[in-house]
């Protein structure tokens, strides 16, 4: 199954959706018809499997084959359905799918591929993490969006900045600061309260999402924290979180965002 993904004007790609059952070790399968145009091969394990071996054989036929056909493909690995499960069987999982895919590839004398991979589960935000991540790598312009960023972060006296796809919550871009899961859903989050809102007492007739250059949004929470959201385009959102004895000079922060508004368009000009 293929999906095209044309909700940001930044990240313009298809989606191809692969049965689990196909070999691609067979030359039957029209694995350069698959592969040569393939830049990120996302392949999802059940992390609730009782035994993870055909799964792993199946990693490493594919792997193998698409590598083949196309050096450059980056390949992810989704250790999905971690949901209910403590940091400590997490790792007790990913640990050792990690060291048999790693042992299988070397011993198959396959050089040159790296496997990343990530905890997934749709009850929580970690799948939209994973999945910027994996666009993020996409991005040739990455690094001059981390830097500028960056740039806002500092001179705003920010915690945090992440730009965000409005209608697949991916981020596309955040400075280098770490950060943890809560921030990211918070940010995210904020997008949805934001539109709905809007939707309520700013539709305009004709409008599919009441999302313009005018929308902005400043909330206040109770921890004392600061979330500001401001529009970049029609596709990509802005959202920061400041702390409240830092958010008092807004206007400097508007007048910062504005110059950053400017750079991620010529960028992309």
């Amino acid at each position: 199954m293929k999906d095209d993904i044309s909700n940001s004007s930044f990240v313009q790609f298809q989606i191809w959706d692969i049965p689990g059952d196909l070999e691609f070790d067979d030359r039957t399968v029209e694995s350069d018809f698959i592969f040569k145009g393939c830049g990120s091969l996302i392949f999802v394990i059940d992390a609730q499997e009782e035994e993870f071996g055909e799964s792993l054989a199946k990693l490493h036929t594919t792997v193998a084959r698409a590598h083949e056909v196309n050096p450059h493909t980056r390949f992810e690995v989704f250790i999905h359905k971690v949901d209910n499960l403590s940091d400590e069987q997490k790792l007790a999982i990913q640990r050792p799918i990690q060291q048999q895919a790693m042992e299988e590839l070397n011993q198959s004398k396959l050089e040159g591929i790296h496997l990343n991979f990530y905890l997934t589960s749709i009850f929580d935000h970690s799948i939209f993490e994973a999945f910027s991540k994996v666009v993020q790598k996409l991005i040739p312009q990455l690094p001059t969006l981390e830097r500028l960023l960056d740039i806002m972060v500092s001179n705003c006296r920010m915690e945090k900045a992440f730009l965000i796809d409005v209608l697949s919550k991916i981020y596309v871009a955040t400075d280098p600061f770490p950060f943890d899961m809560q921030t990211y859903e918070l940010c995210s989050d904020m997008i949805d309260v934001v539109i709905d809102v809007s939707c309520i007492y700013g539709l305009k007739e004709g409008e599919a999402m009441a999302y313009d250059p005018e929308t902005q949004s400043v909330i206040k929470l109770n921890n004392g924290m600061v979330l500001y959201l401001r529009e970049v385009n029609k596709y990509l959102a802005l959202v920061c979180m400041i702390r409240g004895e830092k958010f008092d000079k807004q206007g400097l922060i508007d007048y910062n965002f504005d110059c950053l508004k400017r750079a991620i368009t010529q960028v992309f000009d």
